[in-house]
């Protein structure tokens, strides 16, 4: 290899994910990018698997992401969201949230007065569901077309040095096929056992997660005519951890249902009915029962004779007797699905009736963010995206969308750096990315690390207190406006930080809060010690 004449590239992309690949897109989408640097992707997987993958129209993928207006928009702008089959995607329109010991709740909707805020043109869907390999092979669809990328796939990247040179050399990339590429700028877009990170120098911190991400295709019956199309998405806190529905057509949906490793395991090794019949009560059973079903599973498995789905569904029929839930209901799992449905049918998801064959699995939840994107000293001319700088709990559905944020602020600091004529390898050139981003995707990644930890709670003062916030919220139309804006509701992310609109609203949230923190004191008057005085300080 030290014989090997290396290749001059200016930006070298490891990583044919989503987010090496939407900065791929972005690139090539800029003219005045593609006349004067050099760019390639390398990635070790094959990606004609991807170009050629093909689903039937009723069946799905397990892994799905949200993807919300401003990286649609941002997919929009560089060309290459027109290469994503949208006939596969679904609207998100609506998201209800609700404890699960307390049944406390909250709606999202764009349908409400308080959205308004979020744009001057009114918005029809909070994100856009779709399934990761729909986005995937539309951003390849695109750089096909396109041809202004080296694609170089299945190819390794077998180790990064540094040139050595007088006044400090570039990163040498040296791939399987016996190419060295010599790189004006190495991205790191190669997932959380990054190479690039590793060679860079840079450490991270986090921890993983006692938890497992259980993922599925549900299949239920269609929404009747009674009732809304299926575009609304569901998530119940449980003390195990949170358990989401998100709906793919009108009759199929995703699920990712996080909870501890050893149930995970007990659940996927069950036979597919109890797995359907334990997701439909995850969604309705009073946390008691479900504590008590899922002791019931775990005792089975270790005891070599699995719950068989009667067994179960006998369980579940007493449970629902015990807790007095009429079976006409839509918490019950007995309820008809046909005719009139129910008064509080809306509030909870379609009955699932089975899963896609072969989507049931499961994954290990961590959470690490990088102590900073853009390499230095021995690793200077480096800079991380998506989950080589951080990997987070999915109960928001932003890792995907933290990942395409980072693309779109990388692209406008070499995007400028080429229109000035600089050094798009350069600190100076890439400061500006670290400066915008890694504050911000600290604040989701916070704000998901406290979510899990407070709703594995099941502690009475802490119920209670998260259950007082979160009905004040739902109350609250400004502060809801500012999440939805934060997790990206508007189709532009560029206002989000310092504009007069943004400034206006966040005072107009704040003034919200002062005007009703008299109420909200009336309610904690009863409560006496740290939990009433927390709460107020909170709010």
């Amino acid at each position: 290899m030290a014989t090997t004449t290396p290749q001059e590239s200016d930006v070298v992309i490891v990583g044919g994910g989503p987010a090496g690949l939407a900065l791929a897109c972005a690139l090539a989408s800029a003219p005045a990018i593609q006349d004067s640097l050099r760019v390639v992707l390398v990635e070790a997987a094959d990606l004609n698997k991807v170009r050629n993958w093909n689903e039937g129209p009723s069946t799905f993928s397990n892994r799905v992401s949200s993807i919300t207006n401003a990286s649609q928009s941002f997919l929009g702008e560089i060309g290459a969201w027109a290469h994503v089959d949208e006939g596969r995607t679904c609207p998100i329109e609506e998201m209800q949230v609700w404890d699960g010991v307390s049944d406390a709740r909250v709606t999202f909707s764009m349908q409400d007065d308080h959205a308004s805020i979020l744009s001057a043109e009114p918005e029809t869907q909070l994100a856009r569901l779709t399934e990761n390999l729909n986005l995937q092979r539309g951003l390849l669809r695109y750089l096909d077309k396109n041809g202004t990328v080296e694609l170089a796939d299945k190819v390794k990247v077998q180790s990064i040095v540094r040139e050595e040179r007088e006044g400090g050399g570039w990163p040498l990339v040296h791939l399987s096929d016996g190419r060295v590429l010599r790189a004006r700028l190495l991205v790191g877009a190669d997932g959380f056992n990054s190479p690039v990170r590793a060679y860079s120098g840079i450490q991270s911190y986090g921890w993983a997660y006692e938890t497992s991400a259980i993922v599925a295709t549900l299949v239920h019956n269609p929404r009747t005519s009674f009732q809304a199309p299926n575009t609304v998405a569901y998530q119940r806190f449980l003390p195990t951890g949170p358990i989401a529905f998100l709906p793919l057509s009108p009759t199929a949906s995703s699920m990712v249902w996080s909870t501890k490793p050893h149930l995970a395991k007990a659940l996927l090794s069950s036979d597919p009915a109890v797995l359907t019949a334990m997701i439909n009560a995850a969604f309705r059973l009073p946390e008691v029962s479900l504590r008590y079903l899922h002791q019931r599973i775990l005792d089975s498995a270790s005891g070599g004779k699995p719950l068989s789905p009667e067994q179960l569904h006998e369980e579940i029929a007493w449970r629902e007797r015990s807790h007095h839930i009429d079976s006409r209901s839509a918490y019950s799992l007995a309820a008809d699905t046909g005719g009139v449905p129910p008064e509080d049918a809306d509030s909870l998801p379609p009955l699932v009736t089975s899963m896609q064959p072969g989507t049931a699995a499961s994954f290990p939840l961590k959470l690490s963010h990088a102590d900073e994107y853009i390499g230095d000293g021995a690793g200077a001319r480096t800079v991380l995206v998506g989950d080589a700088a951080h990997t987070i709990h999915p109960l928001a559905g932003q890792g995907l969308n933290m990942g395409i944020g980072d693309v779109e602020s990388l692209f406008r600091c070499i995007h400028k750096s080429v229109l000035n004529g600089g050094d798009v390898g350069s600190r100076t050139a890439l400061l500006p990315y670290a400066r915008e981003r890694y504050f911000e995707n600290h604040k989701i990644l916070a704000a998901c690390d406290k979510l899990h930890k407070l709703y594995a709670s099941t502690a009475e003062p802490v119920v209670w207190a998260r259950s007082v916030g979160l009905e004040v919220l739902n109350e609250l139309d400004s502060v809801k406006a500012a999440i939805m804006l934060n997790a990206g509701s508007r189709r532009s992310r560029k206002s989000l930080s310092g504009t007069q609109l943004g400034v206006n609203f966040g005072a107009d949230a704040v003034e919200t809060i002062a005007r009703n923190l008299s109420g909200v004191s009336t309610l904690t008057k009863g409560v006496a010690g740290m939990v009433g005085d927390g709460l107020q300080k909170v709010l």
